[in-house]
């Protein structure tokens, strides 16, 4: 059995799930999650214990990678509707800038124009600090979109290896390079 797939995933008071064929509804405080499930995979809600068991239909390699991802999915679904996720980014620049305009976050990275994203559904955007570093937060319950809209968040401008400026993750280390060398001297 898959060490991952096998372990019981234990679910929180607070937290209602409703099982229709291979559709999980899971809801929490802090939103709702669906998730659709391989048909070769089966879940069993024991309530008594308040756990979820993941079962799947062969030791292929193929159900056996099904098995730990699905349980995977499941444990981050119950964590994000009760915890929600989030990720912190930094936007290092002179003149750079951020903030958020009704369902719009509005970037100012350098160039010609401004850089409008339009925020998913189910996820926050924060400003906490608009100018340099300008430091925003992307959280949500569902892991996969945070993390996704993130990384569109960065791909705007992505950190320079020579000053460092753009768009990083906090904590994220930038390998710094070192800029042309002045020689001096007739050639």
């Amino acid at each position: 059995m898959s060490r991952i797939g096998k372990q019981p995933v234990r679910v929180p008071d607070n937290v209602k799930l409703s099982i229709a064929g291979n559709t999980l509804n899971i809801e929490g405080p802090k939103g709702k999650l669906r998730q659709v499930v391989h048909p070769d995979i089966a879940i069993e809600y024991n309530q008594q214990n308040k756990q979820i068991l993941i079962k799947r239909a062969s030791d292929e390699k193929y159900h056996k990678a099904l098995h730990g991802l699905t349980r995977a999915l499941i444990a981050n679904m119950i964590t994000g509707v009760t915890n929600s996720f989030s990720k912190n980014l930094e936007i290092v620049g002179l003149g750079y800038n951020a903030k958020v305009q009704g369902k719009e976050l509005v970037l100012s990275l350098g160039y010609t124009h401004p850089v409008h994203l339009e925020i998913p559904m189910g996820i926050k955007v924060d400003v906490t600090n608009p100018t340099n570093p300008a430091k925003l937060t992307v959280s949500g319950p569902d892991k996969q979109m945070v993390g996704q809209f993130s990384a569109v968040i960065r791909g705007k401008k992505p950190p320079e290896p020579y000053k460092g400026m753009g768009i990083k993750y906090e904590g994220e280390v930038i390998r710094r390079k070192a800029g042309k060398a002045f020689t001096s001297g007739a050639a």
